[in-house]
């Protein structure tokens, strides 16, 4: 394989981690409306897409290896690109887990009225995707300044974690007839935390693709 073809493929393949991207921030986003809304419907298109994300994560990964078996000798800069594509495509894959996982909820949910601490899931919502757009921007600029700007977001998110949760713990306590929706209520809030480790994640893969080191992001924000 030439060079400009291996760029090419390359090229290919941003485009291909860019497009999961968008079909997983979409899922998220359609997963909380299913949830707010009551939309059985929607939440079913979720579950379906996510079909979707997962046959997109194989062909990445797929063809991500076909780069390594064919473009001999790759530098080390080519082989952290490559590596970091597979990987980013695998965290992506996750946050469509936890999309498909929100939308379960949604269904079992059905009609019953939402407890008060659901309140803040919209707010978690907002920042989770604004996370996940940040770090595909970061890797897409190769951009290690912003990538750690994601440590501060992810604390946010925390924060807001637990104190959501301490609120449903409330409700729960309150109420025990809540427990049951209560408990999925906690199921969202930490799947919502989830998608911004795995955005901090991709972060971390940004710094080392672009500098060969691994970080931390968490602890250098500590």
């Amino acid at each position: 394989m030439s060079r400009e073809h291996y760029e090419q493929q390359l090229r290919s393949l941003n485009d291909d981690l860019l497009r999961m991207g968008a079909l997983v921030e979409t899922a998220i986003g359609q997963s909380i409306q299913a949830l707010t809304n009551h939309d059985e419907a929607m939440a079913q298109d979720v579950i379906r897409n996510d079909d979707l994300i997962d046959k997109a994560q194989y062909a990445l990964e797929e063809k991500a290896l076909l780069l390594f078996a064919t473009q001999q000798p790759l530098v080390a800069r080519d082989l952290r690109l490559v590596s970091a594509i597979i990987t980013i495509a695998s965290e992506l894959e996750r946050v469509g887990d936890y999309a498909e996982g929100i939308a379960k909820i949604a269904i079992r949910q059905g009609q019953t009225p939402a407890l008060k601490p659901q309140a803040e899931v919209p707010s978690m919502t907002s920042k989770a995707q604004t996370m996940l757009r940040t770090a595909l921007e970061c890797y897409t600029r190769i951009d290690v300044k912003l990538a750690k700007t994601l440590s501060a977001a992810d604390d946010e998110i925390d924060n807001q974690t637990d104190r959501v949760q301490r609120e449903i713990l409330e409700v729960m306590i309150a109420d025990a007839s809540t427990v049951e929706q209560a408990t999925r209520l906690l199921y969202v809030v930490h799947n919502l935390e989830r998608i911004a480790d795995r955005a901090t994640n991709i972060g971390e893969r940004v710094v080392f693709m672009a500098t060969g080191q691994m970080a931390d992001l968490n602890e250098q924000r500590a």
